[in-house]
């Protein structure tokens, strides 16, 4: 769905949406496992120069790495949005402009309106936590070995000793052996 400003300009627009699995491509390892349902209206803000509030509400449900064991990571997302899109010929004003206090994100778009899946996608990424982990007690792997620690306990010594710092422990047995 394109979201034309030309359009905007006559009404608001709604939106209800299903997108399936497979038709946004999110990088990042990230990938849709459900069907991405989203609701919502976008609007040209009055008194201004094109820009466009699109607000709603989005839920889907993606799979990507653990960053500590690597296994598939399954996260639902279920997020209210509230974006605002400018022009990109106003990027450079943009500082001395203030922009709706409700907005929560602000970008910019070329040409004469925004495709709603790339919104959608903007609004998953944003929504996906720092570190993506299967669950909160995943143990990770072992960096000597590459053991899976959720699996098997391995007898690795991960405590490899940093060169620089011998001097230091030499000093410090020094030290200790005098008193």
């Amino acid at each position: 769905m394109f979201i034309s400003l030309q359009e905007l300009q006559l009404h608001n627009i709604d939106f209800d949406v299903n997108i399936p699995a497979g038709e946004i491509d999110y990088d990042f390892g990230i990938a849709q496992t459900s069907v991405l349902r989203s609701k919502g209206t976008a609007r040209l803000l009055k008194h201004s120069l094109g820009e466009i509030r699109v607000a709603g509400k989005l839920s889907v449900t993606v799979d990507g790495s653990c960053d500590r064991c690597l296994k598939p990571a399954p996260l639902c997302i279920d997020k209210d949005f509230d974006l605002v899109y400018m022009p990109s010929e106003q990027a450079d004003r943009a500082e001395a402009q203030e922009v709706d206090a409700a907005a929560i994100e602000v970008g910019y778009y070329e040409g004469n309106g925004l495709a709603l899946n790339d919104i959608l996608r903007e609004v998953v990424l944003l929504a996906l936590p720092m570190r993506l982990i299967c669950s909160e007690t995943c143990k990770g792997i072992c960096p000597v070995c590459g053991q899976d620690k959720n699996l098997r306990e391995c007898n690795c010594t991960t405590g490899v000793p940093d060169e620089r710092w011998q001097a230091l422990e030499a000093f410090r047995s020094t030290i200790g052996h005098r008193h």
